[in-house]
Order: structure tokens, then C-alpha cells, then sequence
């Protein structure tokens, strides 16, 4: 599981969706009649790795959390920018297949998994872009999708933080409070 310093409803909400990730994996496992912490294990999270467009998002982002980075030992996607693996995986994360849920507006998975990509590797992202990609996911959890308005909203409010104050807001009020002081 990623901790995310960030804490309140975000933290919450990326927990709830490791939790998700986690959940779809033990399922797909299951599918295909694998047993988690075996070599088979390996080799699917490999099979969905190499063509990770023919598989939903949280099954890529779990096969990607089963295997380890040949180039700097990290797991796989989520190692230091520059490393040439780590960066070539985490686009092909973007490949995979969002699925809306039920009664949400249609774009809300992909927000969620962005928001979530993010959070989970967020040593990749600037401080600004974690902020609002990691505030955003309990809404998005929620099935709650801003409008382009708020979105634009949201990013200049965010834009007149310092880079500290980005890393320590909870939620969008709070930036608001901050800056009516």
C-alpha cells in the first residue's frame, strides 16, 4: 500500500482505492486459477505488463506493483524519474482500460486512475499537480466529476501556493482559507 503523506480525506480515499486495486487483483488471480506469491504470479503480472491496453486499470497497476525494475530495483513504473523502465512503464499505464462506474458522469474512471497513478508515485509529478490530482480523489472516489470550470478553478487557487503549502493542504476549502487570510 502507497502512504500518502498528505492526510485527511486523500489519504482516505487512496486507501480505498489500494484497497480496490488490491480486491481486482485477488480476483484476477482467481480467474485464472493462480496462487498469489508464486512464480505463476509473476508471469501474469508480466503477461498484463506487455500489453497493458488489453486490461483494466487496477489490474495493470497491481501487476506493475508485483514486479521489481531491472534497471533500478524498483517496482516497476514507480522507480526515480530518468530511469528509462520506470518511465517507459508508467506510460503504459496509461493504456489500460477505464471502465466508468455506474452513475457517474462518463470520465470520472479516468480521473481516478490519473489521480490515482499520481498519488501512488507522486516522486514522479510536481508538487503542484500532486496537490490537485491528490485533493481531487475522494471526490472522484465519490463518482463526483468537476466541471472544466471548477477544474480551472481549482488549479489557479492551487497555482497560488507556495510549493509548501501545496504539500500540506487536506482538501480544496482549505486552500480557499488559505488564501482569504
Amino acid at each position: 500500500m502507497t502512504a500518502l503523506p498528505r492526510g485527511g480525506r486523500p489519504a482516505e480515499a487512496l486507501a480505498a482505492v489500494e484497497a480496490s486495486i488490491g480486491e481486482r487483483w485477488r480476483r484476477f488471480l482467481s480467474e485464472y486459477g493462480v496462487t498469489a506469491g508464486t512464480g505463476e504470479e509473476t508471469d501474469l503480472a508480466e503477461m498484463v505488463v506487455a500489453d497493458t491496453s488489453a486490461f483494466e486499470w487496477r489490474v495493470v497497476d497491481a501487476a506493475f506493483s508485483h514486479l521489481r525494475c531491472a534497471e533500478c530495483d524498483s517496482e516497476l513504473g514507480a522507480g526515480p524519474t530518468g530511469c528509462a523502465k520506470c518511465d517507459q512503464a508508467n506510460g503504459f499505464r496509461f493504456a489500460a482500460i477505464e471502465i466508468d462506474r455506474q452513475a457517474t458522469p462518463p470520465g470520472t474512471e479516468h480521473g481516478l486512475r490519473v489521480a490515482t497513478a499520481v498519488a501512488r508515485t507522486r516522486h514522479r509529478y510536481g508538487v503542484r499537480a500532486r496537490c490537485g490530482f491528490e485533493l481531487g480523489l475522494p471526490d472522484l472516489l465519490e463518482g463526483k466529476l468537476p466541471s472544466t470550470a471548477q477544474a480551472q478553478a481549482y488549479r489557479a487557487a492551487i497555482n497560488k501556493l507556495s510549493e509548501d503549502e501545496c504539500e500540506l493542504v487536506t482538501s480544496f476549502a482549505e486552500i480557499s482559507s488559505r488564501l482569504d487570510r
